[in-house]
């Protein structure tokens, strides 16, 4: 029974559509853990400061993160894999996580020596705070996960190449049920320490899942010293990833000690309402950008120049179909969604309705996130790797400073500021100013959204010029969906007022149900291929078909 289910995980899938779904089902349940979790934060500590140092220490392990394990990640790997033999493979995987281990270990350990020198900087608020003794060492804690993230990251270039997809996205799930653990069972005993060691536990599981996959290949990977002639190609072609994953996490770093300043909480707020964005992101932007790629790759390796567009063409095409609908729907739903997840213990009326306009913010750029994902892997994949870059540069800048913008701009003229709050009804509400940070991130990300679909036209032209009826037909369904869910909830309201949680629920329920049921009518009726193309990779998504055993792992090259 056992081996039975360890093999229908390890499966491949096959097909666009189908690995999307399979994804986007899979990391549904990682997204529901990571509310869980965020539920468990909310209820427990609100948005206080508590809450404003465990994000706040994640900040600095995350650039190093982007700086350091990302130089080896499976992006520039997975190319590399499918054009290498068995042996070639291993000795490529076993060097690149021998250099992680090695200089990413150090890095770790002298920013873990030094990070009372440089935490309370960035920080200055926490060293009067009765937690900076806490704050100081979670920090250090989790300067270990960069390395166990890394060392995951290049493991899975072997689970993404030979499609083991379900065991791919199981890592996020196992990952958030660690944090979950560490939240409920080692925080009592521990404090804040206690949710660092649950988010080493979680990032610990991430690396362990990929190991069948590696023993089965063959390929698990053993320490080697390093070798600059095998090496130095993998680091020259990461570098510009890892600088570009480094504007993104330069950009939460600054936007985070803008929001410090904002009062307290707000970290907290911004946080949460992040978060919430990134589910619709994860399940439509992430999973088909990480179906697409190791397709792109192959497709580009055997020079098969119009099945790179084609494939990349039907992504695109398909996150704009998906996001918009998510993205107006979200936009209507969005207080009860944050009641539903958040509002419940030490998370009050106030922290709610910030996190609500702040998540209306953050979503209208949900389209411009997932196409900058999958523009990325197709980039990555056409080995031009500056393109991202410079697309995430030019975003960062526009992101960091439209919010200082912001800020300046309500200090010296309140009523942009009283503008921005009546017009996402957050009038006398404490803490408003965070909202203003929340626009300047939203339009540095539509900002680099449009740039990815300009420079796209130098590895796939024409793809960027085939969205636009996708982008008018998703958008007029989800607008007509928008406003049925709207009515929906007028009507509700003045039945039963939404004062418990399951009222709550109800009425988000059956006011998302209709304008899902509206917003596809409406696609049905126009005929809307890539709803055609839904229906068809739904009924084609069955275990014997999707999850369809193959020869050996790497030598898949069958078209999606």
């Amino acid at each position: 029974m056992v081996r039975a289910i360890l093999k229908t995980l390890s499966a491949p899938v096959r097909g666009l559509h189908q690995a999307a779904y399979v994804l986007a089902g899979l990391t549904l349940a990682s997204q529901i853990l990571a509310l869980l979790r965020d539920r468990l934060f909310a209820h427990s500590f609100g948005a206080g400061e508590v809450l404003d140092l465990y994000y706040a220490a994640f900040k600095v392990p995350d650039l190093v993160f982007a700086l350091v394990a990302s130089l080896v990640s499976a992006y520039v790997l997975i190319p590399r894999l499918t054009g290498g033999n068995k042996e070639q493979n291993r000795r490529l995987l076993s060097q690149t996580a021998s250099f992680l281990f090695i200089g990413g270990g150090l890095i770790c350990i002298v920013l873990a020596f030094f990070v009372p020198s440089f935490i309370f900087l960035l920080f200055p608020n926490a060293a009067g705070s009765v937690h900076a003794d806490a704050f100081v060492l979670l920090t250090r804690l989790l300067l270990i996960q960069p390395i166990l993230l890394g060392l995951s990251g290049i493991v899975t270039s072997v689970t993404q190449v030979s499609r083991r997809f379900v065991l791919f996205a199981l890592s996020p799930v196992l990952y958030n049920l660690g944090i979950i653990f560490g939240t409920v069972v080692l925080y009592p005993m521990f404090g804040l320490i206690g949710i660092g060691m649950g988010v080493l536990i979680g990032a610990l599981a991430h690396l362990a899942v990929h190991i069948p996959v590696l023993i089965n290949a063959k390929l698990v990977p053993g320490f080697e010293w390093p070798s600059p002639k095998l090496l130095w190609p993998v680091v020259r072609d990461s570098v510009p990833r890892s600088l570009a994953l480094a504007m993104g996490s330069v950009t939460t770093l600054m936007l985070t000690i803008l929001a410090a300043r904002t009062g307290e909480g707000s970290i907290a707020v911004y946080t949460l309402a992040s978060n919430l964005q990134a589910v619709p992101l994860s399940l439509i932007g992430a999973s088909y950008a990480t179906a697409a790629f190791p397709v792109l790759a192959e497709s580009m390796e055997a020079k098969r120049y119009e099945a790179f567009k084609s494939t990349l063409s039907a992504a695109a095409r398909h996150i704009i179909f998906w996001s918009a609908i998510v993205a107006v729907l979200t936009l209507v739903l969005r207080a009860h969604i944050v009641r539903i997840v958040l509002g419940t213990g030490a998370f009050d009326w106030n922290a709610t309705k910030l996190t609500a306009a702040i998540l209306a913010v953050l979503v209208s750029a949900l389209i411009a996130q997932g196409l900058v994902l999958l523009a990325s892997r197709a980039f990555y994949a056409a080995q031009k790797s500056w393109n991202p870059l410079i697309i995430q540069a030019v975003g960062a800048g526009i992101s960091v400073f439209f919010a200082w913008a912001a800020l300046e701009l309500a200090a010296a003229f309140p009523v942009f500021k009283f503008f921005i709050e009546a017009l996402f009804r957050i009038e006398d509400t404490q803490g408003s100013a965070i909202l203003l940070i929340a626009l300047g991130a939203a339009l540095g990300q539509l900002a680099t959204g449009a740039i990815a679909l300009i420079t796209l036209r130098s590895v796939a032209p024409g793809v960027a010029k085939s969205l636009l009826r996708p982008l008018f037909e998703g958008f007029g369904a989800a607008i007509l969906g928008g406003a049925a869910s709207y009515g929906v909830l007028s009507f509700t309201a003045s039945l039963a007022p939404a004062t418990t949680l399951l009222i709550v629920f109800a009425e988000a329920a059956l006011a998302g149900m209709v304008g899902l049921t509206v917003a596809a009518a409406v696609l049905a009726l126009l005929a809307n291929q890539e709803f055609k193309d839904l229906v068809a990779s739904l009924r084609r998504l069955k275990l014997g078909t999707a999850l369809k055993p193959s020869g050996p792992v790497l030598s898949d090259r069958s078209d999606a």
